[in-house]
């Protein structure tokens, strides 16, 4: 959509005619280390997924913008890659692609894992956080796996971090604090426009939520095996009133990660499909019939080409 120059607002058209006074609009930044549960939240908050997820690291690679319509705002999520040390080129975009948002959203919400030490790679992302002259939440989560003598701790280290302007504590896989949270980031909005029309859950277009649906699955059923090394693009995509048609490609560097990926007699494949299928008949409404292929193409994640061709390279 084409709007004013200057920040996120700039690539998005302000739906001005019905907006109220009073009313208050503004785009919020999930930021954290790799699994802290960025994606895991941004589906809590959405109350359906979304945003895939696995228990493996940098599961996110595309910046995704979820809103969330209440009576008097509008809140607009964007779930970022986890900030990492990169080891390759694909590493350093997404880390491009996560503190760019700093810069640009009026609330950042710094997630960390009550279940895991506070370490090194969170200081790296909390300093970083400081720099932004956006309004600053700590958002303690996983708070089911801890108990409370834990919790107490994890909250004073993190505190440490960063001054911010606000904290709370959520499980996701629970529900717990989902709604609160979403209240206490709202109170932080500035009154403006309504970015999105009513109705629009996010502005991830069909074939990336095809391919990234995908992916999730191939980590899922492949854990350590391949994953950093899997990129999916969806080469077509077409709708009907009764049915959806698309046709993925699975990208591995390795002929060795591709037999993984293809399975004995084409099984593991075959489940990937499977499970890919039922979470887009799920968002899309409707039958799908999808197609697969796995293809090698060597060291692609420190190919500039590659990488953007794939969706993951940062745009500014």
């Amino acid at each position: 959509m084409a709007g004013e120059a200057g920040g996120i607002g700039a690539e998005l058209g302000l739906l001005a005619d019905d907006t109220p006074d009073g009313f208050r609009s503004g785009f919020v930044a999930l930021v954290g280390r790799p699994n802290a549960g960025k994606s895991t939240l941004l589906n809590a908050c959405m109350g359906e997924k979304v945003a895939i997820t696995s228990p493996v690291a940098q599961t996110t690679r595309r910046r995704m913008r979820a809103v969330v319509n209440r009576e008097g705002y509008q809140l607009v999520f964007v779930d970022t890659p986890g900030i990492h040390k990169p080891k390759d080129g694909l590493g350093s975009e997404l880390n491009r692609s996560a503190l760019a948002e700093l810069s640009d959203v009026d609330v950042v919400a710094l997630l960390i894992d009550a279940s895991a030490p506070i370490g090194r790679g969170d200081a790296w992302v909390a300093e970083r956080v400081r720099a932004s002259s956006a309004v600053k939440i700590l958002v303690l989560t996983k708070a089911d796996r801890v108990d409370q003598a834990r919790m107490v701790e994890q909250l004073e280290a993190a505190r440490a971090l960063v001054d911010f302007d606000d904290e709370i504590v959520v499980s996701s896989t629970e529900g717990f604090n989902v709604e609160p949270f979403i209240e206490l980031v709202s109170r932080y909005l500035p009154e403006g426009p309504r970015w999105f029309p009513r109705g629009m859950d996010t502005d991830t277009d069909d074939a990336t939520l095809v391919a990234e649906f995908v992916r999730e699955k191939v980590l899922l059923r492949t854990r350590e095996e391949v994953p950093h090394s899997v990129g999916v693009l969806c080469d077509s995509f077409e709708r009907s009133s009764r049915l959806v048609r698309v046709h993925a490609t699975i990208f591995v560097e390795r002929e060795g990660q591709k037999g993984i990926l293809i399975g004995k007699r084409g099984e593991m494949v075959k489940h990937i499909g499977t499970d890919a299928r039922h979470d887009l008949e799920r968002l899309f409404g409707r039958k799908v019939y999808l197609e697969l292929a796995v293809r090698v193409r060597p060291g692609w994640r420190d190919d500039p080409v590659e990488i953007r061709r794939m969706g993951y390279a940062f745009e500014e």
